[in-house]
């Protein structure tokens, strides 16, 4: 059954019983500021579960797009995944633990064909600080259905320290079987809605041994035991109460809070405990093994490299789509980590090449008909994608060959400096959680105090710099101030094409964080100039054109049709940068440096503001994202 029959399976389903189908909400939470991202179906329904009421009605059934940005470090085992589908019903103040068990028993068994011998379940053990009872009554419930097809449903408790005891109902803790949009109850504020759930759960098989190979061997399996054996196919949400100062109160109305993910019901349907073999993967994976020359499967390594690279840039095509572009900062920045994360896999793997456009393609073609916006929005989420792969494969081998040339000369050593890790962050991309992560896969440490100090010197000398002058218009030579040294030769190259040939630089003023650039011309820049200014410079970074330099007699630079300061004392042999070689060309000009070697690095450049300087001159300012 592939994911696509699934999900309309189970929306036809509760809409026979009386559900109205609603559309997914974003991945961007609206007046929800708890959360970057919306991380479950019952965050968009929140202020109905506390009692506002809903325009469709009381029964309610959806498919919701969801990430949690917490799991980007688990991908690459079997079952983790940072994007999800997660299919819902809900009832606000209408049915309740009854219809809700029989009708998950129904699907999951009848609708979906599963073994009810290979189910397993949940409920929660109560808690009596909080004055919160066992739920004994969901036990009842599930006993009377495993019971209609022949099976005796023991329940037990403590299955976490005894193991199974040959049960099938098994009581847990908070941690396991209590849900609120911000887990445990201790950590609820005052107001938030939470309560019980049951989870539902399918049993892979002991002969696979997955619990023998995993690293709870030693430990009892059971069905919330992490080995892989038993996988979450579900979990009905008993939304009854709200938190007080005093503890509990129940809400007004007893609410159903269903979710279950699409991608691990799945994998249970066809029975494969690896989420990456359903259907919803297999273009990418096959798209991959071209790509790469290699086979899903068949390394352990290239197997998690090849989890990553699929999980990460369908994650960062939903992310761009609702409206996350990749950026330093907010949703975007996860965004930006989604996607260089898995070109530095694919590094890994031999890609040499930009192809993560290609992935997203495919992602676009297998989602569109539910999601019809990712067709839309398809150019720009190609684009994104394609101009942050530019951007980062720039830098990436680069940024390597000095990981492992400092690895070299500090063979001794089990920890990574702050001041190399942010080196590799400022110069080369490499978020911090890159390198935190490559130094985990060599069983080395990161100097994280360290590194946080460097950055807050950087972010220090960023700030007071921007008062003062500065010998050659340069605060440092950062990669950052290289940056915005490289932007500001396109800028005046723009300028020149925009305005006129009249233009000449008049003085600049560059730090890590924006340039500031004087130029010569008798008027203010209407917004159409300043606009198809930015368009021209952001056209070339998107080429990303090599940066180059010659030293030649001043002379024959001027005859070259070189750029330059000419009211400038220069000597008799000068530097010559130019941005392009060939018909790519963009810009020539006479500088002493520092510059990048690549522009695809630079980022998006953004006009800040366009002012008068002096009579005759203008001044931009103008950064980089």
């Amino acid at each position: 059954m592939k994911a696509s029959e699934l999900r309309q399976k189970y929306l036809d389903f509760f809409k026979e019983r009386g559900h109205v189908i609603i559309p997914s909400a974003s991945l961007l939470p609206e007046n929800d500021p708890s959360t970057l991202f919306t991380g479950s179906g019952m965050q968009p329904m929140v202020p109905y579960l506390l009692g506002e009421k809903h325009p469709e009605g009381v029964r309610l059934a959806d498919s919701q797009k969801c990430f949690r940005a917490g799991d980007i470090d688990d991908v690459g085992d079997n079952r983790h995944t940072t994007f999800f589908e997660m299919l819902g019903n809900w009832s606000l103040g209408d049915y309740f633990k009854e219809e809700q068990i029989d009708w998950m028993f129904e699907f999951l068994t009848k609708d979906l064909g599963l073994d009810p011998e290979r189910l397993y379940v949940s409920v929660y053990r109560g808690n009596k600080d909080y004055k919160l009872e066992k739920d004994s009554e969901s036990v009842n419930l599930w006993k009377k259905k495993f019971s209609s097809v022949g099976i005796q449903a023991d329940d037990i408790d403590f299955a976490e320290i005894e193991g199974m005891q040959g049960g099938r109902i098994f009581y847990y803790p908070e941690k396991e079987n209590w849900w609120s949009r911000v887990g445990v109850p201790e950590n609820m504020p005052v107001g938030e809605p939470g309560g019980p759930d049951s989870e539902m759960f399918w049993d892979f098989g002991e002969n696979l041994g997955l619990h023998e190979k995993s690293k709870w061997k030693d430990k009892p399996c059971h069905p919330a035991c992490d080995c892989g054996r038993f996988l979450e196919i579900g979990n009905n949400v008993f939304m009854q109460f709200k938190k007080t100062e005093e503890g509990f109160e129940p809400l007004d109305n007893k609410n159903i809070d269903f979710g279950g993910g699409l991608e691990r019901l799945a994998v249970a349907v066809n029975d494969t405990p690896d989420i990456f073999l359903s259907d919803i993967f297999q273009t990418l994976r096959i798209k991959i093994e071209n790509v790469t020359g290699k086979k899903y499967g068949e390394n352990e390594e290239e197997t998690r490299a090849f989890r990553v690279i699929m999980d990460h840039l369908r994650g960062a095509t939903f992310l761009i789509s609702d409206g996350a572009i990749p950026s330093n900062k907010d949703q975007g920045y996860f965004t930006r980590r989604l996607i260089r994360r898995a070109v530095r896999y694919a590094y890994d793997l031999n890609v040499n090449y930009n192809f993560t456009a290609d992935v997203a393609k495919m992602v676009i073609e297998e989602y569109s008909s539910y999601y019809p916006d990712l067709l839309t929005k398809e150019i720009l989420i190609l684009a994104e994608i394609k101009n942050e792969e530019e951007k980062f494969r720039a830098t990436l081998a680069n940024g390597l060959k000095e990981y492992n040339k400092w690895r070299e000369k500090n063979s001794s050593s089990k920890v990574i400096s702050g001041d190399f890790a942010f080196k590799l962050f400022a110069t080369y991309g490499f978020p911090i959680e890159m390198t935190l992560e490559m130094a985990e896969e060599n069983n080395l440490s990161v100097d994280l105090e360290s590194f946080k100090e460097e950055l807050k010197n950087h972010q220090d000398l960023s700030r007071t710099a921007s008062a003062g002058k500065f010998k050659g218009g340069l605060a440092d030579s950062s990669e950052e101030t290289k940056k915005l040294h490289t932007a500001a030769h396109l800028l005046l190259e723009a300028m020149r094409r925009v305005l006129g040939s009249h233009v000449t630089q008049k003085g600049s003023n560059i730090t890590a964080e924006r340039l500031r650039f004087d130029f010569s011309h008798p008027e203010k820049l209407s917004p159409g100039q300043k606009q198809e200014i930015e368009d021209m410079v952001n056209a070339q970074i998107k080429k990303a054109l090599t940066v180059s330099f010659q030293e030649l007699p001043l002379q024959v630079a001027k005859d070259n049709g070189a750029t330059g300061v000419f009211d400038s004392k220069y000597s008799d042999v000068v530097k010559v940068y130019s941005i392009g070689q060939g018909a790519d060309r963009f810009s020539q000009e006479i500088c002493g440096g520092p510059h990048v070697d690549n522009i695809g690095d630079l980022g998006e450049f953004k006009i800040k503001k366009e002012e008068s300087s002096s009579a005759g001159v203008r001044r931009i300012k103008a950064t980089l994202e």
